[in-house]
């Protein structure tokens, strides 16, 4: 999962192996600890909506799932706030 903050928005990028653990009901998590703080993004496919707490933002993609699993659909958008794009980007390597 490559993630990707701007001003107002949150940009996920996944690749068919993270797609497919979504469509299995997996959650996916990215996390970066530091002394004294850190963030964790997390997708879940069994909840709803963009909620944010502290460093934790959950994104939960359950009424989007179906979209976003569709083979002709690049991604879906979440409106938050944050806005979250979730995109799906398939490299050759598993192709």
């Amino acid at each position: 999962m490559k993630v990707r903050f701007t001003s107002g928005r949150v940009r996920v990028r996944l690749d068919d192996l993270e797609v497919a653990a979504l469509g299995r009901g997996e959650s996916l998590t990215a996390h970066v600890a530091w002394p004294g703080g850190g963030w964790v993004l997390t997708l879940g496919p069994v909840s709803d909506g963009v909620a944010g707490e502290g460093g934790a933002l959950t994104v939960g993609l359950r009424a989007r799932l179906p979209e976003l699993l569709e083979d002709a659909r690049e991604g879906v958008t979440l409106p938050g706030p944050p806005r979250v794009d979730v995109e799906k980007d398939y490299g050759p390597q598993h192709a």
